[in-house]
């Protein structure tokens, strides 16, 4: 059966509006890190309990950091289970931007704990997995799922940027976590790409 999703909108969340049955194990599936020009992309695939809500889900960009630190441990207590995927930056070099975040989101779903009978992928692009999916763009401001993977997603990915710093401080990956400030730009003339930068994005390629 292929399912449709709705085009409501949070906090009508598309999981709890049919054709959506209740006995359906969802998962979200999100990933961040598209634009920055260092660091990886990460994804994650969350599963709550059926009619589960945690107030406050949706898009991780809408939120403050403070918000989704707050949000994240609650995401982790109630999830059913949580999975996470990624692609360093010499795979979205090999592969390009839109491959290696597809590839990042299959990672998150096959690393789930139990199989989902439906996976909601945000985007317009399904994954390459043998499973009921259906495609929601926006999805992160639109399914309860896919706003606490793109939660989860964030806090991991900032997380690892920070600890990077230590390594690459002449970048300031604490602050700009790798996105393309004047500040990171200014660095990148002044001492060129270190391992973590991505060598195929305009702005770190000498001719960008």
């Amino acid at each position: 059966m292929r399912f449709r999703a709705t085009r409501k909108v949070s906090p009508a969340y598309v999981e709890f509006s049919p054709p959506f049955p209740q006995t359906l194990c969802i998962a979200g599936v999100d990933e961040v890190g598209r634009g920055p020009l260092a660091g990886p992309v990460i994804a994650a695939a969350v599963i709550f309990p059926p009619r589960f809500v945690i107030p406050g889900i949706t898009d991780s960009k809408k939120l403050t950091p403070p918000q989704r630190e707050t949000l994240f441990p609650l995401i982790r207590q109630g999830a059913l289970a949580i999975g996470l995927g990624y692609a360093d930056p010499a795979v979205v070099d090999r592969l390009n931007i839109l491959r290696a975040s597809l590839q990042a989101m299959k990672q998150a779903v096959l690393h789930l704990t139990r199989q989902p009978d439906l996976v909601l992928v945000d985007g317009n692009q399904p994954l390459d997995l043998p499973l009921e999916q259906s495609c929601l763009v926006r999805g992160d401001a639109r399914s309860l799922t896919i706003g606490a993977a793109s939660i989860v997603a964030k806090v991991v990915r900032d997380k690892v940027m920070e600890a990077c710093h230590g390594r690459f401080p002449v970048y300031n990956f604490r602050a700009n976590k790798g996105y393309g400030t004047a500040e990171h730009l200014e660095a990148l003339r002044r001492h060129g790409p270190c391992p973590l930068h991505r060598l195929s994005f305009r702005g770190v390629r000498p001719d960008g």
